[in-house]
């Protein structure tokens, strides 16, 4: 879609377990040889190591802030809004503060300070001083970067799971083409903490080693971290939000639709709303979580969308699954994909190459692969937990 209704992702602020900022996340993605990104540790699980996707590079001091809003979710977004700081301040200037809108996903909000808090509060029945219950409120990230960038528009934080983020920035395109703001800092958060690592351990959803995404010795995710963040626009810029689609299938609180009907749908949305067919995708972000359940799904709904000649990776092997970030983090991914990205580097699959007999061969990107063309058109899928699904399809401009 092009015209006023077009809403465009005009830049990018990203952190994760590849590196901080755009330069060190694309040398990272598009190595020929996979990327030393994730950290073996037991700090979470004590006595059982596990691969996580840990932002391990200090992060931003936040003692300026009010004490509700310290925490290392709205730390790893200080390090994202860092980047695009300056264009939005730019923004401001142009629409105004209240023409400036925050939509930001999480899942974890503050819960890892609360965690840290709350063996002091047994032994001294005193909470610490750097404790807040406020750092826990899901709405945290959403008043941090408003904040952060002096706005006084909309400002909101959703939580469905694994799909928040990409929910978000479907959010912020609805806003723009409503006209009610000129601009959206959109993306999302979430930080390790034992809550959501045990959480998945206890689902038997963790691997211990690099996940394995669609072979057939999956045997489990890598929970991961970051923070993404787009300032979007009308106004002509490197990559549009071209579609996006949205089901709620409700099949199970865990377990997705084995089928895939719900992420069926939801592709056929964001491919209908930007007025292209499936043969007009040229690469695929998969949710891709090395789960056994979730990749079988989406492999048939890939296959019953898109078909199997299309390049589709998961990128989570190099990221681990960031959860409630991971939409915006994956979007980042594309983005990159996408701009300034001639030949059409494609972020590669890393796992053991042996496909699982039982799901349809997809075509999964070697590291290396090149379209030989600029990408056109991009998918980016984010299936949750309760059958939450959400896809975004993204052009190029021009």
């Amino acid at each position: 879609m092009t015209g006023p209704q077009a809403v465009f992702l005009n830049e990018l602020g990203v952190v994760c377990a590849l590196g901080n900022g755009r330069r060190q996340v694309a040398q990272a993605l598009f190595r020929s040889d996979v990327a030393a990104s994730l950290t073996i540790t037991d700090t979470w699980t004590p006595g059982r190591p596990l691969a996580l996707g840990e932002v391990t590079m200090p992060l931003p001091d936040l003692s300026d802030c009010p004490l509700p809003l310290r925490g290392r979710n709205n730390a790893l977004l200080r390090l994202a809004f860092d980047q695009i700081r300056a264009a939005t301040g730019a923004a401001v200037a142009r629409y105004g503060a209240h023409r400036v809108a925050v939509i930001l996903g999480t899942s974890t909000s503050g819960i890892g300070e609360s965690e840290q808090a709350l063996p002091v509060w047994r032994c001294s029945g005193q909470w610490p001083d750097g404790f807040h219950y406020g750092q826990q409120e899901i709405g945290a990230p959403s008043r941090f970067i408003a904040v952060e960038a002096g706005v006084c528009g909309p400002a909101w934080t959703l939580s469905t799971a694994c799909s928040s983020s990409a929910k978000a920035l479907a959010s912020a395109a609805r806003l723009l083409r409503a006209g009610i703001v000129d601009a959206v800092i959109a993306g999302g958060a979430d930080s390790l903490c034992r809550f959501t690592i045990n959480g998945f351990s206890a689902l038997e959803s963790v691997s211990a080693t690099r996940c394995n995404p669609f072979s057939r010795n999956r045997n489990g995710i890598n929970i991961g971290e970051g923070a993404a963040l787009f300032l979007m626009t009308r106004e002509p810029g490197p990559v549009r939000l071209a579609g996006w689609g949205e089901t709620a299938d409700a099949h199970h609180i865990s377990s997705p639709e084995p089928q895939g009907l719900g992420a069926i749908a939801a592709i056929g949305q964001a491919l209908s709303r930007a007025g292209i067919g499936a043969d007009d995708v040229d690469y695929v972000n998969l949710h891709g979580t090395a789960t056994p359940q979730n990749d079988a799904m989406e492999s048939r709904a890939v296959a019953a969308t898109v078909g199997l000649d299309t390049p589709v990776s998961s990128t989570k092997a190099l990221t681990g699954h960031t959860l409630g970030a991971a939409g915006a983090i994956e979007a980042a991914l594309c983005w990159l994909a996408m701009a300034d990205n001639p030949d059409g580097r494609l972020p590669p699959h890393w796992w053991d190459g042996q496909p699982d007999p039982e799901l349809p061969a997809l075509r999964f990107a070697a590291p290396g692969e090149r379209a030989g063309a600029s990408l056109r058109h991009v998918l980016s899928h984010s299936f949750a937990f309760g059958g939450s699904n959400a896809v975004l399809l993204f052009g190029a401009n021009g």
